[in-house]
């Protein structure tokens, strides 16, 4: 509370906060306004029958805009796609390197590439998702598209790639003038704005009798026992320790201090959880589209619950773990800007030895976070399976609100540290564990 309070006096904080309010509220507003000619009631019915498929899971990070149809369906999953993409493509094409080590003006010139590659990726899943809608029926075999043609796929793909760009820019203005990660913390307010109506179905669950009263407070210790150990392994490092060397100039003397090296547990984020869960869905999703017998029986084996799925979950998340740690962290760069700035390892020798000995590091780092991420993933289904949990707790979705959230009282820290402020810890601001 002190905390709340000293945030409370500093007037540039208050505003960036009330900013940001007022930004989730505009955004929370357009993903209840409908797109022209589609039949609702058809569509949710559709949503509901399909919530374990892909549609489940971009419903989920576009804050249920999807079941609504409205003029955020989309929402922000092309702009992440976008971005991870450009990342992606700058460890293979050698301009987009360099444009990356030019500082302020590169990063520039690839935000305004992201920009680009958000709207026609926009364009693109617009477009298919018009065409797709005609041919899709609700459970009870009404035409979920009112008037299909020509005009619905052109106002559709317009309205979808519209509401992306527009998302795309609140974000940005909350990153700039508000607190806070705009984009992250878009995507955090559509998974919280699902929470209270999985509260009140679990409540009304335990008043019918399928969830027992004395389970549930064995529930509610698990959960808190869960986010307690995302957050401390959000937070915890590897720190190598790293000496300078003396220089002398003239008559003064430089360097000799000492630092650190601090490498995440978790340096992949969501993204492992993210692209596992993305392909992972793909057989659900087919089968519910392809109605032949090999297809169904692979779409089953491949269900969350089934032991098949767990191994090939896991499996894909250990992979793209170690994959975009690999693209994204360069142990030969990090020991070759040590050398250059006459820092090294005590007992390593610089250059090659030292890229070494961090790639080494990192490995065993990847692998405690690989089966740190694996586990917090495979919570929700055996939750559902075998505990018959009316809602996901855990996976990529709990990942990502941890994770925005402490990353937003850390940014509420240093602009309360900034002025002297006492922060809402009261041994200072959030530090990673050694």
């Amino acid at each position: 509370m002190s905390g709340l309070q000293s945030a409370a006096n500093i007037p540039e904080l208050r505003r960036r906060v009330l900013f940001t309010l007022i930004m989730l509220a505009v955004y929370r507003m357009g993903v209840q306004i409908p797109t022209p000619g589609i039949n609702g009631e058809a569509l949710a019915a559709f949503f509901n029958q399909n919530a374990s498929t892909l549609f489940g899971m971009f419903n989920m990070f576009s804050g249920g805009a999807l079941s609504n149809f409205s003029i955020f369906a989309l929402g922000i999953m092309p702009y992440i796609s976008a971005s991870i993409i450009i990342q992606l493509l700058t460890v293979v094409i050698p301009q987009l390197e360099a444009l990356k080590k030019e500082g302020q003006s590169g990063t520039r010139k690839i935000t305004q590439y992201t920009r680009y590659g958000t709207v026609f990726l926009s364009v693109i899943q617009g477009t298919f998702i018009a065409v797709g809608l005609e041919g899709m029926t609700g459970p009870g075999g009404q035409a979920i598209v009112l008037l299909p043609g020509i005009q619905f796929k052109l106002m559709t793909m317009l309205t979808l790639t519209s509401g992306t760009a527009f998302i795309m820019w609140l974000g940005e203005q909350m990153t700039e003038r508000g607190i806070g990660n705009g984009i992250s913390l878009i995507i955090f307010a559509g998974i919280v704005a699902r929470g209270p109506a999985a509260i009140v179905n679990s409540i009304q669950l335990v008043k019918a009798g399928e969830i027992s009263l004395f389970f549930v407070p064995f529930l509610i210790l698990f959960m808190l026992a869960v986010v307690a150990t995302i957050v401390f392994f959000e937070t915890s490092q590897r720190r190598i320790p790293i000496q300078y060397a003396k220089r002398v100039v003239g008559r003064k003397v430089y360097g000799g201090q000492s630092s650190h090296l601090p490498l995440k547990i978790n340096i992949s984020g969501v993204i492992p959880p993210i692209f596992a869960s993305s392909i992972m869905m793909f057989p659900a999703t087919i089968g519910s589209f392809i109605h032949i017998d090999w297809v169904q029986r692979v779409s089953a084996a491949m269900h969350p619950g089934t032991i098949y799925y767990y191994i090939c979950y896991i499996g894909m998340i250990v992979f793209f773990c170690f994959f975009y740690t690999a693209v994204t962290f360069k142990p030969d760069d990090v020991a070759e800007n040590l050398k250059k700035n006459g820092g090294f390892i005590p007992g390593i020798r610089p250059g090659k030895k030292t890229a070494e000995f961090i790639d080494k590091v990192l490995t065993r780092l990847t692998v405690v976070g690989a089966i740190y991420l694996s586990t917090v993933c495979v919570l929700p289904t055996v939750l559902i399976s075998q505990f018959n949990i009316p809602f996901f707790f855990g996976g990529t979705a709990l990942l990502i609100v941890v994770g925005v959230g402490i990353d937003t009282i850390s940014q509420i820290e240093s602009h309360l540290h900034m002025r002297n402020y006492e922060g809402f810890m009261k041994q200072g601001r959030i530090k990673g564990r050694r």
